[in-house]
């Protein structure tokens, strides 16, 4: 059974930086959770980040891979550098997508961590840019695609062909 890493605040667990959640009611990711087949992770609380905790974005809205190669750090409002938190999550979930053999995920759009089409800009003004989160990038440069929440009809196709694939 193929698996698909899952942002946990879209699957209901209050871990987003506000301490909410922003869960998801879509259908297909319904139906695989009663399956049995997602893995809940969030990768800024498994960086070590606590709940709540101050919005956090990249600087100048240079995306995931600049962080991943050091060109860009990410912060809170008050100039705090949480970049070391973000790489480790992101470590973390690779690590977890790779012991279950996982190939897609649906991660949160919009976040510094699991944006896979637009990340806030930097700026703290609520103003987003193309871009992807800092584990986005490392999952993708893994080959293991990633799609944002409002996607997940496109992830079931993509699976559905790689489960084709495969036989």
């Amino acid at each position: 059974m193929e698996r698909i890493l899952v942002s946990a605040c879209l699957l209901g667990s209050r871990v987003r930086y506000d301490g909410g959640a922003k869960t998801s009611d879509d259908e297909v990711l319904t139906a695989w959770r009663a399956e049995g087949r997602l893995v809940s992770f969030c990768p800024e609380v498994e960086g070590g980040l606590p709940i709540p905790r101050p919005p956090a974005e990249i600087e100048g809205g240079a995306g995931g891979a600049a962080v991943l190669s050091g060109a860009a750090r990410i912060r809170t409002p008050s100039g705090d550098d949480v970049t070391a938190a973000y790489l480790s999550g992101a470590q973390q979930a690779l690590a977890v997508a790779r012991s279950f053999g996982i190939r897609v995920a649906i991660l949160k759009e919009g976040s510094p961590s699991c944006g896979s089409l637009r990340i806030h800009d930097g700026s703290f003004r609520g103003r987003t840019t193309p871009g992807q989160g800092v584990t986005t990038a490392l999952l993708e440069a893994n080959g293991i695609r990633v799609f944002a929440e409002d996607r997940i009809a496109d992830a079931a196709r993509h699976l559905a062909d790689l489960t084709r694939s495969d036989v």
